[in-house]
């Protein structure tokens, strides 16, 4: 039975909570962008949790900057669909859409079975051998236990298969669909068994590739996307509290 994901205490290591400033304090221009690049990765990565408050004085003052860069930031991440405003009261880390996810995964396995099919077909040997080091890099991270550093090799694995498929406008295409899924997805990393599974599925990937098989490549690709699918249901039981039931 996969743990339960536990929730943070108010005192749970945001610089903001702690009112200690970050280094490297952003200034000007650049502010904006600095502050939105930290908290979207916080919220992607589920270090703020669905449904926790967020302070807009807190964050401005952990980066010693006004409210304005902040605010920018906030409602960029607003219009992303990763923070909810209300006006007058606050705000908080949305909670992820379940009624969204199912279209969101369908789209990127269309995408992605394409850029494993075009990447069979186009493979060079060294690329092959990029793509061998990035999964090294997920089972050296699983042995690790830093589910951190295994989303990055993850990420970096999908990213590698569309730029080898001479696409990679594709892979940025689906990371701007994909926000909710990532956070959804990194509920299913701690359930028993998923990490050595998604290892499983890269390699049949992998191998497809290798092989120069773009029927069977896109096959596994598929195969490896549809298990986000089937997960949908037994992750929202686990963690009801995270999820948006609303339409």
């Amino acid at each position: 039975m996969p743990a339960r994901a536990t929730k943070k205490t108010e005192t749970s290591g945001h610089p903001a909570a702690s009112g200690v400033r970050r280094s490297g304090r952003p200034r000007g221009e650049t502010a904006a962008s600095r502050i939105y690049s930290d908290l979207r990765t916080e919220l992607v990565s589920l270090r703020r949790r669905p449904g926790e408050a967020v302070s807009e004085a807190e964050i401005a003052l952990s980066y010693g900057v006004s409210r304005t860069p902040v605010r920018e930031a906030i409602l960029k991440l607003s219009d992303e669909g990763l923070l909810e405003i209300f006006p007058q009261s606050g705000m908080i880390v949305s909670r992820i859409p379940i009624a969204a996810l199912p279209e969101t995964i369908i789209i990127r396995k269309a995408l992605e079975e394409t850029t494993a099919r075009l990447a069979a077909e186009r493979a060079t040997s060294s690329q092959i051998l990029a793509l061998r080091s990035i999964l090294e890099r997920q089972r050296e991270a699983d042995a690790a236990g830093d589910g951190d550093a295994f989303h990055q090799a993850d990420e970096m694995f999908h990213a590698t298969i569309a730029e080898v498929a001479r696409y990679p406008g594709i892979w940025r295409l689906i990371q701007q669909v994909k926000v909710n899924v990532d956070r959804y997805r990194r509920l299913t990393l701690p359930q028993t068994g998923r990490i050595a599974q998604v290892i499983r599925e890269h390699e049949a990937i992998l191998t497809a590739i290798e092989a120069h098989d773009p029927a069977a490549a896109s096959l596994a690709m598929g195969n490896h996307l549809d298990r986000l699918l089937g997960d949908i249901c037994a992750t929202q039981s686990i963690n009801p509290e995270f999820f948006d039931e609303a339409n």
